[in-house]
């Protein structure tokens, strides 16, 4: 298609490196926080600002937030690299007969996994992409190689309005709004604020539930469209993953590292744990980052049987995921300098300004969308512009539900430009960020219009 040639040309002519990414988008907002912000009345407004970019660097609440998202990652990876998960990929891609089918079953499990958590869709997808890529190699079948990537990614776009959306998920811990607002000097306006917005209303609602499932339509559809006219591209891939050498018979201490008893048994200790402790809040359909995490790590012994087969999926996990974890510090660094130099303000109240009832989630939408490129966390995009979004919404008499999936949906959308949430899956398929790129901003058109569209007629 000539429109994707096009932008794939600009890209690989253009297109950094994700961490290049991040240290220019760490020099550009230090310059425009310098250029577009009041400095202190004495001493230096840069000096200032660089003092808000170290804080930022160590903050020590995106610290514990940044742990939480690691684990929810690295956890998701250590579950899709279980023999039942690599039973379940495998299974798919005996259905992958040509580019076209290969791209949907690519896309469609992808989105419907990462709906239910964003790092295990994650991980899934890229390694369902590198399979339905190494197996197209075996039969020589011609797919476009980075359209999978793209498809493999592309469940980024709907994660935070899913079951491990960041947002959604702290708002229903009991008392988060009252210390996410305690700065609000308006005491009217927190008298309005409630102890909590559970997920039913804004996860399990039926017009997100709706919105989701227009997006897995059409995503879908678009991507068996993209596999079947776009040209077939060269693999980067020669052979399967190494072949696993096999161990010599444990002795000793060793056997409770490999005993499938001790480490389904602690799993399973630790998934009956996890009911009692939470069967209140599961039985309301309100979870939570830590109760995700739990679950997960619960699951992840059950799955692989032993401890062994566990800390070798972990060592697997953590060597895919450390580009994330070195740019968090970075993009906290730019949170820092948004939020305490007032840009993340200037940018939502001047939405705000615009605002009515009908239009604030629409404005919402593109302003989360804009400063997800600076700050490509959901959980920590929340702690700086949710203030903003609840006390407009509150203002302006926009349901709270509506406002927090608002923010929700713009966030996740532009994870199709912002390539930081990439990096697990370019180390998996070995494709750069400016291959799947062109594909992923197609993807990100469409998304974008269903989500206004739900916005406006379905929340």
């Amino acid at each position: 298609m000539p429109l994707t040639q096009t932008i794939e040309k600009l890209f690989h002519r253009f297109l950094p490196s994700p961490f290049a990414i991040a240290v220019l988008l760490t020099l550009f907002t230090i310059v425009l926080a310098w250029a577009f912000t009041e400095g202190p009345e004495a001493g230096s407004h840069l000096g200032q600002i660089l003092v808000y970019w170290e804080k930022g660097i160590w903050n020590p609440g995106l610290i514990v937030f940044a742990y939480q998202m690691m684990l929810i990652l690295v956890l998701g990876h250590i579950l899709v690299l279980s023999k039942p998960m690599g039973r379940l990929i495998t299974w798919f891609t005996q259905w992958v007969t040509n580019g076209a089918n290969a791209a949907l079953w690519v896309a469609l499990p992808t989105l419907l996994v990462s709906f239910f958590n964003w790092g295990l869709g994650l991980i899934f997808g890229a390694i369902l992409a590198r399979k339905v890529g190494e197996h197209a190699q075996k039969q020589g079948i011609s797919v476009n190689y980075p359209l999978l990537g793209a498809c493999g990614y592309v469940g980024l776009m709907v994660w935070h309005g899913g079951i491990s959306g960041s947002a959604p998920l702290k708002v229903a811990e009991s008392g988060h709004l009252q210390a996410l607002m305690g700065a609000v000097g308006n005491t009217d306006l927190l008298r309005q604020i409630p102890e909590l917005v559970p997920t039913a209303r804004t996860i399990f609602n039926g017009g997100n539930l709706l919105v989701f499932a227009l997006v897995l339509l059409l995503i879908s559809t678009l991507a068996y469209v993209l596999g079947k006219n776009t040209k077939s591209n060269a693999l980067p891939l020669v052979s399967d993953q190494p072949t696993t050498i096999p161990l010599p018979p444990a002795q000793g201490a060793e056997r409770l590292d490999r005993t499938p008893w001790l480490a389904i048994g602690f799993g399973l200790l630790i998934l009956v744990t996890f009911v009692l402790r939470y069967h209140p809040s599961l039985a309301q359909l309100n979870l939570t980052p830590n109760m995700l995490n739990f679950f997960m790590l619960g699951l992840a012994f059950v799955l692989h049987g032993s401890f062994n087969n566990f800390l070798k999926a972990l060592e697997n996990a953590i060597g895919d995921t450390a580009g994330i974890l070195i740019q968090f510090p970075l993009y906290f660094g730019i949170m820092g300098i948004m939020s305490q130099s007032g840009m993340v303000s200037d940018i939502s109240a001047f939405f705000v300004s615009i605002a009515n009832e009908t239009t604030l989630p629409i404005f919402t939408f593109f302003s989360a969308g804009l400063v997800n490129i600076f700050v490509p966390s959901g959980g920590g995009q929340w702690a700086v512009q949710g203030p903003l979004v609840i006390e407009s919404a509150l203002e302006l008499g926009v349901p709270l539900p509506k406002a927090i999936m608002a923010l929700a949906y713009g966030d996740q959308t532009t994870n199709m430009l912002q390539p930081f949430w990439a990096l697990p899956l370019l180390a998996i398929t070995k494709l750069k960020a400016k291959e799947i790129l062109p594909y992923t901003l197609i993807f990100m058109a469409v998304g974008t219009l269903v989500y206004i569209i739900g916005l406006l007629f379905f929340y």
